[in-house]
């Protein structure tokens, strides 16, 4: 299996899809006895979805994780009534669901300025309470992105996305419909022989400038974040999208594609990725494979290639390369193999993580109560 040697030193794999946060609704503020005083309740706290947020900079943000809503105040001689605790936000991705640690849903935040109130507040001591305050409402969430699919077709018109998921897939794409999406993209099933599906969403095509929001490349990025993993398609004989604009060799296509999620939001760079060439039945298209191949391996050489503006910051460390030719079925299985190994390498990480954030969580609990 050709797999490619790490293009550049840069750790992959490394997109936040998911994260748990612990939350505490503030203590709430002591009574006046004497006086009757009431004690100010806690503050809550709430997940709001918010644009352009994604979860690793919560997580590079906030590295304990922890949110915790203001105390109320002590009911004093000045102020009989206690003032209430701030209330604390957690700043989300829109399309989210929130979950308790057991897999409850809390609910969805699908729209902008959505807002979830994940830990209460401890009321205030009063006359009902002996004038002792209560503690806020402690817990772990999760906060999920809500995926479409495993994998994210990324490729120019006419690199033969919906052909090679129609020869992948053995059937019609299904058209999508979702909550958060206003695009609908197709998504196919990959059907394994021990009955493991894997779905790929075939996204419209993205065209150069697509994160100034030409054509649907705004819409499309969005979808991108919602797949657990790209499969970047090129065609082996490079591309024109039309006869005005300048042609464009594979390699500088893979480069292009890159950019392009680079400026809509970096972080989606960092996402496992696999390429795609296809078209490998036309003429000269050997000759293209190994010249890319070549390319790839040593980018930094070529991108005098492109103009400045479009030369990526990161290079993506491709997992696998395949060729394929969609139209005649050739390299077809072995890229359902790779796919599948890429996905269940993932899948055997993200396990072991959460294994380690359960021991972790552990040690803390019994450090604390030694």
């Amino acid at each position: 299996m050709v797999q490619l040697s790490r293009i550049c030193f840069r750790k992959y794999g490394n997109f936040v899809d998911n994260l748990r946060l612990y939350v505490r609704g503030g203590g709430g503020g002591m009574g006046l006895p004497r006086l009757g005083g009431i004690g100010g309740n806690g503050g809550d706290v709430w997940v709001v979805a918010t644009k352009n947020m994604a979860l690793k900079r919560i997580k590079d943000k906030y590295p304990h994780k922890r949110f915790v809503g203001g105390p109320g105040a002590n009911s004093s001689v000045r102020a009989l009534k206690g003032e209430r605790g701030t209330d604390k936000e957690v700043l989300a991705p829109v399309g989210i669901t929130v979950t308790t640690d057991d897999g409850k849903i809390v609910g969805d935040l699908n729209n902008e300025g959505d807002r979830l109130k994940v830990a209460k507040g401890g009321p205030g001591g009063s006359f009902r309470s002996a004038f002792e305050p209560s503690k806020g409402q402690t817990k772990h969430i999760r906060l999920d992105l809500k995926l479409i699919a495993d994998l994210g077709l990324v490729g120019f018109p006419n690199a033969g996305k919906s052909s090679l998921l129609t020869a992948m897939s053995n059937a019609t794409p299904q058209i999508a419909d979702y909550a958060f999406t206003t695009l609908k993209p197709e998504i196919g099933k990959l059907m394994y022989e021990d009955y493991k599906q894997i779905s790929v969403a075939d996204l419209p095509g993205l065209i150069e400038g697509a994160h100034i929001n030409k054509g649907m490349g705004h819409k499309f990025l969005k979808h991108v974040e919602r797949t657990k993993q790209l499969l970047f398609v090129v065609d082996v004989c490079g591309f024109q999208l039309a006869s005005k604009t300048e042609f464009r060799t594979p390699f500088e296509a893979v480069q292009l594609l890159t950019k392009e999620l680079e400026l809509y939001k970096e972080e989606l760079v960092s996402k496992p990725a696999l390429l795609v060439v296809n078209k490998m039945d036309l003429p000269d298209a050997e000759d293209n494979l190994a010249e890319l191949k070549e390319q790839l391996q040593n980018p930094d050489e070529f991108s005098h290639l492109l103009p400045d503006n479009m030369i990526p910051k990161s290079c993506i460390t491709f997992r696998h390369i395949v060729p394929v030719s969609a139209s005649t079925g050739f390299g077809v299985d072995r890229l359902k193999r790779c796919i599948r190994e890429s996905l269940d390498e993932d899948a055997a990480m993200a396990t072991k993580d959460i294994h380690q954030d359960r021991l972790q969580a552990l040690r803390h609990h019994s450090h604390v109560h030694l």
